[in-house]
């Protein structure tokens, strides 16, 4: 049975929501699941944007053959070949001989490693080029490393829908809900916007920068992303997200405590702490313990926040393997502009500390560490006091807005 949305007139929704992935790209969990988003244009030509993972193509190809309605596919414009929007191409291709693929060089480069049979059906692409297809005209801007080199967004200049392949996606599934309107996004899919941004195109921020400046000059109406809820209002609310998010600014002045802890004495220091800070007015603290929490969720918050405390006892003289992982995974994804803090914590020979800092100070860009710290043998103790309080007036006052 189909499952199609419209959109806007002459354009539906096509896409497949899927349940039964644990983890997206093999690597980040997605226990909300996620949707393939593929669009259809039904103009003088019909127009397929982008396809869908394998795994849903069943559910697509009924979706395309009941919005088609008997008419053939002339076009298929993809904007992103990773297989999770690519999959799908032969299938369609193979069940609509006619239909042309109109892409990127290094899309359709990237179509013949990956074995598709295209041959002759392939009509290139770059910026600044357009297709008519009726009475709706298509825009081409390539995007490359957001975040394939071959990406390229469409933008139909006839209502101002832009294709915004994987920009402005999110993890989950719409189970129903297509547009941010009909859902509560701040509260409900925030989260998992930040944390697909962040561990998929996080690295890239200066391209999305150079992505976001084009599409200022758009007078954009709906986005279309492949993920997640379709934009048809509020464009402001997620452009600052976006913007935030790609020049690593923080989202929120407040405190992300993450802790690495054999026995429970580091954590009970990371309690400790942000009990005092909460005691001193500072409410906006998130607390993990590395160990139990997916490294995707970690750097969600690191870009959230503007503040984070590492505290990690000493393992075989080094950094605690999770928590050294979680900052190998910071520096792959650039994230910069933060305030830092560090707890450390060792029975015999304390190195964390000062490899923890070492890390932040040579291995990442425009980390600031504080000063104050707290250093542990064994576990927090009186003779810890004095470091405590240092370190929470050191991050209280370095949340104050300069004079």
């Amino acid at each position: 049975m189909y499952c199609v949305r419209k959109v806007v007139d002459d354009l539906y929704w096509v896409g497949a929501n899927e349940h039964r992935l644990a983890l997206f790209e093999n690597i980040h969990p997605i226990a909300r699941g996620v949707s393939y988003n593929s669009y259809l244009l039904m103009d003088k030509s019909t127009v397929l944007f982008d396809t869908v993972d394998w795994a849903v193509c069943r559910q697509f190809l009924e979706n395309v053959e009941h919005v088609l309605n008997g008419r053939d596919l002339d076009y298929i414009v993809i904007n992103h070949m990773e297989p999770d929007h690519g999959a799908s191409l032969e299938e369609i291709l193979l069940r609509y001989p006619n239909a042309k693929v109109i892409s990127t060089e290094k899309s359709i480069m990237i179509m013949h490693q990956f074995g598709f049979h295209i041959d002759d059906r392939t009509e290139t692409v770059q910026s600044g080029d357009t297709r008519n297809f009726g009475t709706h005209t298509i825009a081409f801007v390539e995007a490359p490393m957001v975040h394939w080199p071959e990406a390229m967004v469409s933008f139909d200049t006839s209502n101002g829908v832009l294709f915004s392949a994987d920009a402005f996606g999110s993890f989950g599934a719409l189970d129903g809900k297509l547009f941010q309107d009909e859902v509560n996004f701040d509260r409900d899919w925030l989260d998992d916007a930040r944390r697909y941004y962040t561990n998929i195109v996080g690295k890239y921020g200066p391209h999305v920068q150079a992505l976001l400046k084009k599409a200022g000059t758009l007078d954009i109406k709906v986005i279309c992303p492949l993920h997640g809820p379709v934009w048809r209002s509020d464009f402001g609310y997620i452009l600052d997200k976006y913007n935030k998010w790609s020049t690593y600014e923080p989202e929120v002045k407040g405190v992300l405590i993450a802790y690495a802890s054999m026995y429970g004495n580091t954590e009970s220091a990371a309690q400790v702490l942000a009990a005092r800070l909460v005691e001193r007015g500072i409410k906006d603290i998130a607390l993990y313990d590395v160990s139990n929490t997916h490294v995707s969720v970690l750097v969600s918050e690191a870009f959230k926040y503007s503040h984070i405390v590492f505290a990690s006892v000493t393992y075989n003289l080094g950094i605690y393997p999770v928590m050294h992982d979680f900052l190998m995974h910071l520096k792959a994804l650039h994230l910069q502009k933060r305030i830092c803090a560090i707890v450390e914590n060792g029975s015999w020979a304390p190195k964390s500390g000062s490899l923890m800092r070492n890390f932040l100070d040579d291995e990442m860009l425009q980390m600031s560490v504080l000063n104050s710290e707290i250093n542990m043998i064994s576990a927090l103790g009186e003779n810890n006091a004095s470091e405590l309080d240092n370190l929470v007036d050191s991050i209280i006052d370095s949340m104050k807005d300069p004079e």
